[in-house]
């Protein structure tokens, strides 16, 4: 049935988490929000700070007085814990709990630690017993990790390894709760799934490095995982029975707070120290004070199994989002389930971990309204694919016609066309031109274009109009993985590869020199792009470098 209306009281209403789910919930006019806090001061602020459909009333709750009165009190249908942090609510962890399936009311949290959300169990026959369910984990992990899980799987027989991570941005804004989970976690040991038996694992002692990168969409730049206390390290096993090892990650930056979390780690693992969690207000305060990269979050699941005829598979999933795009993802899945239960969609009545209730669809209206990308890499052929095939993976298709069939090299292939040129006129940007062999400025000049490819790389040779340089193409590894690198000589530059609006876009990522990382500030910049007009593949490449200028801007078209 679909409900005519819905009251949801939101613990922490007005917080970091609270106030996101507040936000996505507000155009819902079906739903009176309540939101509740400690201090109406702040719950009636928040509520007066944007437009909404649903009603919003700020109400006074305290988690540490008569719960239950207060939820009767309030009528809810709902309860929404957002407050947290889960795992440090002392003796009785699931009071909220108990007094909302005592009073009948359904509930949901964003708890993301793994003895919480998988001890809710505990509280499952009086859920059912009242006729109500109550969720936990209904965040990133495990709700939309769970989803992420069952469409990888498809056409897996045997999962034998899960990795994952969350990358969230620098100015994310982090809450003090969500750092103090962090702290009270970090070298601790945790039950986790490894060589198919569960076994302490240590958050923050162990990691990798991994890119986050939605095929077509640009990538964030490569990060250093380390393993983190969530409840997929033994939940996953749930989803996916025939999985291994799991391991599931969060990338904290700026690097250098992450790695002196990972010291304070060992020496908590170690005994020299017998926690992290006193030194939370420190870390909060250097978060929100002296953070400093690209406003970028993102998220990666990634699985290693076989498929149905024996052969091994690697397959995952990456999200990115921009800027405060990224910090709305844990509240989506909280969203996501009221969303459903408006509309008449109803989970099963009981006490457990949220994996079942939501799909990557139910995620992916969230998506659609923000600036969020997604995709599946799959890498299948890519050791016999040409390179923009390989990092494209499964956008390759999403290519223009002609741009994809330029592309699509296979032994030599040869183009031709006519071209526009402008050099720049600075002393410096005259001499880097000579260097690379630009040709000089010349307006609808023929243009010939060589490919040549080899297993590894692609070799470009252009003529223009007798004004001939090269350049080599490959695969990027490393830091500059899931890059296009071009290499002139010494010098190699990474690109990604962003489809938008039909066009091929190159947004440089990083360089080298001599095989030496140089400044991402050094990089060219300009705009590089491949795109159709009048059935004609056209480039336009336009080259600027710090300090020296512009250097070069060539556009044309080939047939």
């Amino acid at each position: 049935m679909q409900a005519d209306s819905i009251r949801v009281l939101i613990i922490g209403g007005y917080g970091t988490f609270g106030g996101r789910i507040a936000r996505l919930l507000a155009d819902e006019s079906r739903l009176t929000l309540l939101i509740g806090g400690r201090t109406m001061s702040k719950a009636n602020a928040f509520i007066y700070e944007f437009k909404r459909q649903a009603d919003m009333v700020a109400v006074k709750f305290d988690r540490h007085a008569d719960i239950e009165q207060q939820l009767r009190d309030l009528e809810a249908d709902f309860v929404v814990d957002a407050s947290g942090p889960f795992n440090a609510y002392g003796t009785d962890p699931y009071r909220v709990i108990k007094a909302a399936i005592a009073c009948r009311v359904h509930y949901l949290d964003i708890g993301d630690t793994s003895d919480f959300v998988c001890g809710i169990e505990e509280c499952n026959a009086s859920a059912v017993e009242n006729d109500v369910f109550a969720l936990s984990g209904a965040s990133t992990c495990v709700a939309l990790s769970s989803a992420v899980y069952r469409r990888l799987a498809r056409d897996i027989s045997r999962v034998k390894t899960i990795s994952g991570g969350i990358a969230p941005s620098p100015h994310a804004g982090v809450g003090l709760s969500v750092i103090r989970s962090v702290a009270q976690s970090a070298g601790k040991a945790v039950k986790g799934m490894r060589n198919n038996e569960v076994e302490d694992l240590f958050p923050f002692t162990e990691s990798k490095r991994f890119t986050i990168a939605p095929p077509g969409h640009v990538p964030l730049h490569r990060r250093r995982f380390s393993l983190a206390d969530v409840p997929d390290l033994v939940l996953a096993k749930t989803v996916e029975p025939s999985v291994e090892n799991v391991w599931f990650s969060a990338a904290p930056v700026p690097g250098i707070y992450h790695a002196i979390l990972r010291v304070l780690a060992r020496a908590v693992k170690r005994g020299w120290l017998r926690s992290v969690d006193p030194l939370s207000p420190l870390m909060f305060k250097a978060m929100h004070d002296w953070s400093w990269g690209e406003h970028r979050g993102g998220m990666f699941v990634e699985f290693r199994g076989e498929t149905n005829a024996g052969a091994s598979i690697e397959r995952s999933w990456h999200l990115v989002a921009e800027e405060n795009d990224g910090p709305m993802v844990p509240a989506m899945a909280v969203a996501a389930i009221i969303r459903k239960c408006r509309d008449g969609q109803w989970p099963a009545p009981g006490a457990r971990p949220a994996l079942i209730e939501l799909e990557l669809d139910d995620f992916a209206y969230y998506f659609r309204q923000m600036d969020i990308h997604t995709g599946v890499r799959s890498g299948s052929g890519a050791d016999g694919w040409p390179v923009f095939r390989e990092v494209l993976d499964n956008a390759w298709e999403e290519l223009p016609t002609e741009v994809r069939q330029l592309h699509d090299v296979s032994g030599t292939q040869q183009h031709s066309g006519r071209a526009d040129v402008i050099r720049g006129e600075s002393v410096m940007s005259r001499l880097v031109g000579r260097v690379i062999g630009f040709p000089p400025s010349a307006t609808d000049i023929p243009v010939t274009v060589s490919i040549s490819r080899t297993d590894e790389h692609e070799q470009w040779d252009r003529n223009f109009d007798g004004h001939t340089f090269s350049s080599v193409l490959s695969v990027g590894k490393g830091r500059l993985s899931n890059l296009v690198c071009e290499r002139f000589g010494a010098a190699k530059f990474g690109m990604a590869l962003q489809l938008e609006d039909g066009r091929l876009n190159y947004v440089p990522r990083g360089w080298t020199f001599l095989g030496i990382p140089m400044p991402r500030w050094l990089a060219p910049q300009g705009t590089m792009c491949e795109y159709v007009e009048d059935e004609k593949f056209h480039f336009h490449v336009e080259i600027n470098l710090p300090i020296v200028g512009h250097v070069v801007t060539y556009k044309g078209f080939l047939l």
